[in-house]
C-alpha cells in the first residue's frame, strides 16, 4: 500500500498497520492482501466481484478486518461479499471503505453485505465510511446490508460516515428469528451541500425476538439527510427506533419512522428529535474560554459518541 492507501485504511479502521487475524483488502477493485485463520476462512467468488467469509461454529474472540480503498479517480467498484457466522460464535467484523479522489471524476463504491448468523450466535460489525482528496470529483458511496439471524442470534451494527462523502444511499434489511435480536446505532455527519439517505426495515418474524435502532446525526450548511426506519412486528416482539439530529445553518433533515404491529403482542415504539444547538450550551462552554465554533465543534463531538 502507498501512503495515500495507509492513510486511508488508518481513517476506517483505526490501523496503522496490516491486522492481525483474519483479514481481505481490496484496493481500486483489486485484491490486496488476504489472510485466513484455523477458524475463519475468506473465498473468492466466482460468479461475480466479492468474497464469501465463513466463520467455524463456536468461533470466539476472533476478528475479521474487510476495509476497501479507493485511490484511483473515477473508479466505480460493486463488490458483493456473503458472511456465514457459524452456530455459538462469538465475532467482530471491521469493514468500512475510504476513497481519495484527487480528480474531476465520480469515484463510487456499492458493498452489498449479507450476513447469516446460525443459531446462539455473536456479532459486532463495524462499518465506517470516510472521503478525503483535493479534486472536484464526488465521493459516492452506497452500502447495501442484508441480515438474516437464526433462533437467539445476536447482530450489534455500527455504522459511522466520518466525513468527505457527497453522497451516500445506506439500505439495511434485516430478519429476526425467534429469541434473536438486532441493535443498530448510525452516527452520521454532513456539509456543504452532501446528500445521506438512510433505510432501515426490521422483520420481526420470531417469537420473544427484539430490535432497537438509533440514529444520531448532524447537518451542517446546505446539506439533506433523509432518515426512514420501518419496524414491523409480526409477532410476540419489543422494537424501538429513534431518530436525534442536530441541525445548523441551512441544511435539512428528515425523519420518517414507520411502525407496523401485526401480532397482539408486539410492542412497537418510535421516537424523533430535530434540533438546533441550544443557546444555553454554546454560552455556558464560551464561559470557560471556548470561541463560539471551538463550543459547537465540542457540543457536535459529544453528541455523536
Amino acid at each position: 500500500m502507498d501512503k495515500i492507501e495507509k492513510d486511508l485504511l488508518e481513517q476506517i479502521t483505526g490501523l496503522h498497520e496490516v491486522p492481525q487475524g483474519a483479514y481481505n483488502i481490496r484496493a481500486n477493485g483489486r485484491g490486496a492482501g488476504r489472510r485466513t485463520t484455523e477458524n475463519i476462512d475468506i473465498v473468492t467468488k466466482t460468479d461475480k466481484p466479492g468474497i464469501d467469509i465463513y466463520i467455524k461454529p463456536g468461533t470466539k474472540n476472533e476478528s475479521v478486518h474487510i476495509p476497501v480503498l479507493l485511490s484511483e479517480t473515477g473508479l466505480q467498484d460493486l463488490v458483493y461479499n456473503d458472511f456465514y457466522v457459524g452456530e455459538g460464535a462469538d465475532v467482530t467484523i471491521v469493514a468500512g471503505c475510504g476513497i481519495h479522489n484527487g480528480g474531476d471524476g465520480e469515484s463510487r463504491h456499492d458493498g452489498i453485505h449479507t450476513f447469516h448468523l446460525a443459531a446462539d450466535a455473536r456479532l459486532r460489525y463495524v462499518e465506517k465510511h470516510y472521503g478525503q482528496g483535493d479534486g472536484n470529483g464526488q465521493n459516492v458511496m452506497n452500502p447495501t446490508t442484508v441480515i438474516e439471524l437464526a433462533e437467539r442470534a445476536h447482530m450489534e451494527m455500527e455504522t459511522t460516515q466520518i466525513r468527505g462523502v457527497d453522497s451516500t444511499v445506506r439500505v439495511t434489511r434485516s430478519t429476526l428469528a425467534d429469541g434473536a435480536s438486532l441493535r443498530i446505532r448510525e452516527n452520521l455527519m454532513t456539509h456543504g451541500s452532501q446528500l445521506a439517505e438512510t433505510d432501515f426495515s426490521v422483520d420481526m418474524n420470531g417469537e420473544d425476538c427484539s430490535a432497537d435502532v438509533v440514529s444520531r446525526s448532524v447537518a451542517k450548511d446546505t446539506s439533506r439527510q433523509v432518515f426512514r426506519s420501518c419496524i414491523n412486528g409480526n409477532n410476540r416482539c419489543t422494537g424501538h427506533t429513534e431518530c436525534d439530529a442536530i441541525i445548523m445553518d441551512e441544511a435539512s433533515v428528515s425523519a420518517i419512522p414507520e411502525l407496523t404491529a401485526n401480532h397482539l403482542d408486539a410492542a412497537l415504539i418510535h421516537e424523533a428529535a430535530i434540533g438546533k444547538i441550544a443557546g444555553e450550551q454554546l454560552i455556558k462552554l464560551m464561559t470557560l474560554g471556548l470561541t463560539e465554533q471551538e463550543a459547537e465543534e465540542q457540543i457536535v463531538s459529544g453528541f455523536l459518541k
